[in-house]
């Protein structure tokens, strides 16, 4: 039996963290127009942020075989990360600068496999509520060549001031 090995290599710079003076909206705008660098992880899992405005983030990612599980489909991780990447900065964008968030509860709901030729995964998120310390959103991970509906999620996420 012959083996083929496919290999998958990135890079990523440094990370900068939001500045206690920045709007939410501000800091994910200004990685959207190339001044700050992604986080790691969208190097690592092979997506980007496309679409920001008031309330919705928007993310987009590929396919491909090095996110498959053991079954050859891609695996719900990469659904869960792509969907709690989208509501973490659909709530990020309704935060004023000196606040920050984080993840307290992702719910997803997977409908359907993805495959390597799905190609493009679009997941569009929208803020339902953000208060002073708690925050709510909800989800949507649709193939873009086909429209079909892949995941659903929500998200409860804790809001605090920035550490200085």
């Amino acid at each position: 039996m012959t083996t083929t090995v496919s290999s998958r290599t990135h890079s990523w710079a440094p990370q900068t963290l939001p500045s206690p003076e920045m709007s939410g909206l501000d800091f994910l705008q200004a990685l959207l127009d190339g001044k700050i660098p992604p986080p790691p992880i969208a190097g690592t899992l092979g997506f980007t942020l496309v679409h920001v405005e008031p309330g919705v983030a928007v993310f987009e990612g590929e396919t491909g075989e090095h996110q498959y599980n053991p079954m050859g489909s891609i695996h719900g991780g990469y659904f869960a990360t792509l969907l709690d990447s989208a509501l973490g900065c659909a709530v990020m964008t309704r935060l004023p600068a000196g606040r920050a968030y984080t993840t307290t509860q992702l719910g997803v709901h997977m409908v359907r496999p993805a495959f390597s030729h799905t190609g493009t995964l679009r997941c569009e998120a929208t803020a339902m509520h953000v208060g002073r310390t708690v925050a709510t959103a909800e989800a949507r991970l649709t193939g873009v060549a086909d429209g079909k509906l892949y995941a659903h999620g929500t998200t409860t996420c804790a809001v605090f001031p920035i550490a200085q």
